[in-house]
C-alpha cells in the first residue's frame, strides 16, 4: 500500500487525475483481501493490485470511464471456483471493486 500512496502522490505532482479501485466484497475464494487498491492514472500508470490479470484489466478500462465523466461506479467480477481453472484463472469466487476519482 505504501507503494500505492507514494505513485499516487507523485502523480498528483504531474498534474495527472487518478482513480483509486478498492476491493469493497469478496465472496468465495479471492486473490486478493478487502481493501485492496488499484491506482490508474490518467496518463495509463498503474499501481497496486485488486486481483489477477484479466480482471485488473477491465478494472484498467473502467477506470477510463471514471475518468471521462468523474462518476465513481461499482463493479462485478466473478467465476465460479469450479470453472476458475478451465478459463486460467487460479481461483473462483466474486469481488466488488468501487472505483472512484480522487480530488
Amino acid at each position: 500500500m505504501r507503494d500505492v500512496m507514494e505513485n499516487i502522490s507523485n502523480w498528483r505532482e504531474e498534474g495527472k487525475q487518478i482513480v483509486l479501485a478498492t476491493v469493497v466484497k469478496a465472496y468465495g475464494s479471492a486473490l486478493r483481501p478487502i481493501g485492496s487498491k488499484m491506482a490508474i492514472s490518467s496518463a495509463g500508470d498503474i499501481s497496486g493490485s485488486v486481483s489477477g490479470g484479466c480482471v485488473e484489466s477491465a478494472v484498467y478500462e473502467e477506470a477510463q470511464s471514471v475518468l471521462a465523466n468523474s462518476e465513481p461506479r461499482l463493479v462485478e467480477y466473478g467465476i465460479a471456483d469450479e470453472t476458475a481453472w478451465s478459463v486460467g484463472l487460479t481461483c473462483g469466487g466474486t469481488i466488488e471493486v468501487f472505483l472512484e476519482l480522487l480530488d
